[in-house]
């Protein structure tokens, strides 16, 4: 009876060169090896990119279903294309064109001067944007980078802590939780009356109510005091929930092992909770820096307005300004929220390229 033997081309060299096999190279495609009653078959190496190949005879089961796959995703997709790329796309395509009207769509022309006038690099109508390089991009950044790590860090501190009370953790976890499920607009105008220049904050602690003024006639500098309090406390509660997950999932022997060392607990924390938390650390901070940068409503709830006083605008944001744009002169609001993109873009593509070397699976 023959036999049939398939002979990869990578391993074709080392078995022409036996002399118990082949005497010299041969030439061949396929062959039938009269002497050994052997069809010898020669079968190119898959690559990693190659399409799967279909065996004679055999129905490939996978592609002929594909079309059932789709089908059970149509609903999902035409959501996604409904509510995130058609409004990404038409916002881009908006941003390029001058005096667009989104009552009737009319526009003048397709231009780049969208951007230029909320740079201020350019004058519209004999006058010059100065809110949104002045006010609203300073002040988004500087919430990003004062209540993402401080936020993440107590989140995590009090993660920890509650990990190691068994019997008030589930109490604990929802009085946590309730900022999540409040409306922040509720919540921050009880922020506003806490930090009222004589509400809560000044009575406890003995300040002058007219020296101290937090939130209506207070300074830049005072008024991120009770914005900053309010967004790291309002945050807290999400990242506490996906933290306590992962922790409850690391195995215990790591600890054990630490503490049969002689790890502190500092060291415990920082060495073994931090490293196996990693994946949901970089959760945190991506879905962290994506909602700080797109901050409103906090401003709308302590300040009722893009400032500390009538007319003033030193507490606006780039999403506030977007919004505050949307109506009256909607090209600009455009230009702004493609702005905000590609920053948000880019920050999180740099936190994907530093999890590479810091987040442990």
């Amino acid at each position: 009876m023959e036999e049939t033997k398939e002979i990869n081309l990578r391993e074709q060299k080392s078995l022409t060169a036996t002399n118990d096999f082949f005497e010299e190279r041969p030439q061949y495609e396929d062959s039938f090896d009269a002497d050994r009653n052997v069809i010898v078959r020669l079968v190119a190496p898959q690559k990693k990119d190659a399409k799967p190949y279909k065996i004679t005879g055999i129905d490939d089961v996978a592609a002929k279903n594909n079309w059932k796959a789709w089908i059970y995703l149509a609903p999902v997709l035409i959501l996604l294309v409904v509510f995130l790329l058609y409004p990404l796309v038409n916002t881009i395509f908006i941003a390029f064109l001058e005096d667009y009207s989104s009552i009737t769509g009319e526009f003048k022309s397709v231009t780049i001067n969208n951007f230029g006038v909320i740079f201020g690099l350019t004058t519209y109508n004999g006058g010059k944007e100065i809110n949104f390089v002045q006010y609203a991009i300073p002040n988004t950044f500087l919430i990003v980078i004062l209540t993402v790590p401080l936020s993440t860090v107590i989140a995590l501190l009090i993660s920890v802590a509650l990990n190691k009370l068994p019997f008030f953790q589930k109490f604990l976890q929802t009085v946590f939780f309730l900022p999540y499920v409040t409306n922040a607009i509720a919540i921050g105008m009880v922020f506003s009356v806490i930090f009222n220049q004589n509400g809560v904050f000044n009575f406890i602690f003995g300040l002058n109510p007219d020296e101290f003024k937090w939130i209506y006639g207070a300074t830049r500098a005072a008024a991120f005091v009770p914005l900053c309090v309010y967004i790291i406390w309002s945050s807290l509660p999400f990242k506490i929930l996906v933290f306590l997950s992962g922790l409850q999932g690391i195995d215990k022997q790591y600890y054990n092992a630490a503490k049969i060392d002689g790890a502190s607990s500092g060291k415990i924390l920082w060495r073994v909770t931090v490293p196996l938390m990693s994946p949901q650390i970089l959760y945190i901070m991506v879905t962290s820096f994506i909602g700080a940068f797109k901050e409103y409503t906090s401003i709308v709830g302590l300040f009722n307005g893009p400032g500390t006083s009538n007319g003033d605008y030193s507490m606006y944001t780039i999403v506030y300004y977007v919004y505050d744009n949307l109506s009256t002169h909607t090209s600009f609001a455009a230009a702004a929220a493609v702005f905000l993109f590609v920053v948000i873009l880019a920050f999180t593509g740099l936190q994907f390229m530093v999890s590479k070397k810091r987040v442990y699976y």
